[in-house]
């Protein structure tokens, strides 16, 4: 099975996220940075090489947040692995990506992610929630 993992940076109560090229498979779709775990590495270590060269950053890999199983239309299963990241050096630089943004995680399910991240996005959202003070539009 395909292991994907996944960053949730976090910075000034602020998350990460990042939107996929039109040239990419799910184009336009917003996701977590990260990527697929290469043979011979550990899901940390992948995480840690996916950040650099996404972002330009070198990132301390904090605790994983969450794991679970997707499957894509047609595809086979991949096992998704997100963590969480709030050490870094460097400045997140859009290396990759259509674009790069730092939301509020109030503001997460206003985004049009991945299928696969949905699930994890909307419990990340609704956790955060009790510290967020919410409004009526949006």
């Amino acid at each position: 099975m395909t292991t994907v993992v996944a960053a949730i940076i976090r910075r000034g109560g602020r998350i990460l996220i990042c939107r996929r090229t039109a040239a990419q498979a799910h184009a336009l779709k917003w996701e977590f940075p990260g990527g697929k775990v290469e043979v011979g590495e550990s899901p940390p270590q992948a995480l840690g090489r996916e950040l650099e060269e996404e972002l330009d950053v070198r990132a301390r890999i904090g605790d994983e947040a969450q794991r679970y199983e997707f499957r894509y239309p047609g595809k086979s299963p991949i096992l998704l692995i997100f963590y969480a990241v709030s050490d870094f050096s460097g400045e997140p630089r859009n290396c990759v990506f259509e674009e790069i943004r730092w939301v509020a995680p109030g503001e997460l399910t206003q985004f049009d992610f991945l299928e696969g991240d949905v699930e994890f996005v909307k419990r990340l959202a609704k956790s955060m929630e009790p510290q967020m003070h919410t409004d009526a539009h949006g």
